[in-house]
């Protein structure tokens, strides 16, 4: 039997953009899948056809048992949805926002409004509960977004970037509050830019780019697939990472590429031999007489497993023309 969501050749088309091209998922109930992926990615729009906003051009969908495509109505009284921006009404307060979504749901107004209560309380907006939502910051509103989508404590739920805009305190707070749900037996599609976020949460992360699904495993599984370990070298003057690079290039496991972030002058590179292999590169640096202000060896990181996928970070793309996912809103 398939998982709480299903996705099989989802393929969407805007014009010549094909924002999904064949996306397959399962997501077996209880878990979080960490869908991850740079702007563009195709993580919007694979949401949006899960949740029926978006009809795909081909392919199936079965969320909660209910299929997509014949069974749009059931699956919406099925599932939350936080979407990327706070979907708020700004001229209701928050308690009044929180009640409207409950009384929408079929709820009484009496159990509406206590759970307004709880979910400001746990949200930390009790104080602003009574304040309309326009005076609220952009952090405040994305609270209670979230808020809102978990005010009938659906099965399935879907949360698209849920911590964009949220300071670290307020994202650690969404954090435990997501962990609560999993516990509870909630399913969740978690799409997320930030792979601390997918490492924390995520029992599986699908890693998504032009539209397809080019990778699937647990953190460990996707980190496992790049091997070996990395050294990472700051270097103190600008005008020395082009030698610290061939250095480093000489160092690097199976001919592997040196990773250089030109504004922080930091080297990365794939390397095996460990802390003896560290001494020897600090030996050359220095015979070279280029100054370092850090250097470290540590194990892949989902960034690195991204890199490796990709070509390019999790974060990039973000200004680029071809954004599937500004496709999609226009």
């Amino acid at each position: 039997m398939p998982g709480a969501i299903y996705a099989e050749g989802l393929v969407k088309t805007f014009g010549e953009v094909r924002a999904l091209d064949g996306v397959d998922l399962d997501v077996p109930e209880g878990t979080v899948l960490g869908l991850l992926g740079p702007n563009g990615a195709g993580k919007t729009t694979t949401v949006r056809v899960l949740t029926t906003l978006l009809r795909p051009d081909s392919g199936r969908a079965v969320v909660a048992g209910l299929d997509v495509l014949k069974q749009p109505t059931d699956v919406r009284r099925s599932i939350g949805l936080s979407g990327q921006f706070a979907a708020v009404d700004e001229y209701l307060t928050g308690r009044e926002n929180l009640q409207m979504v409950g009384q929408l749901y079929q709820m009484s107004a009496k159990d509406a409004k206590k759970r307004a209560v709880e979910l400001l309380e746990r949200f930390n907006l009790a104080d602003a509960a009574d304040r309309t939502a326009k005076t609220y910051s952009g952090g405040m509103r994305r609270r209670l977004d979230l808020a809102a989508a978990l005010v009938v404590s659906p099965p399935v739920m879907f949360m698209d970037e849920p911590t964009t805009g949220l300071d670290p305190r307020n994202r650690q707070q969404l954090w435990d509050v997501i962990q609560e749900l999993v516990a509870g037996g909630t399913t969740l599609l978690l799409t997320t830019q930030y792979l601390e976020e997918a490492d924390r949460l995520a029992d599986d992360i699908a890693v998504v780019d032009h539209g397809k699904v080019i990778a699937r495993g647990t953190s460990d599984e996707l980190k496992a697939q790049t091997g070996g370990e990395r050294i990472e070298v700051v270097v103190h003057g600008r005008d020395r990472i082009g030698e610290a690079r061939r250095i480093l290039a000489g160092r690097a496991l199976g001919g592997g590429e040196v990773a250089v972030e030109e504004h922080t002058r930091r080297l990365t590179v794939p390397v095996s031999g460990g802390a003896k292999l560290l001494a020897e590169v600090i030996r050359d640096l220095d015979a070279e007489g280029i100054e370092i202000d850090d250097i470290g060896l540590r194990r892949p990181t989902l960034d690195d497993v991204f890199i490796s996928l990709t070509g390019h970070a999790a974060e990039q793309r973000a200004d680029e023309g071809s954004d599937t996912d500004t496709e999609v809103g226009k």
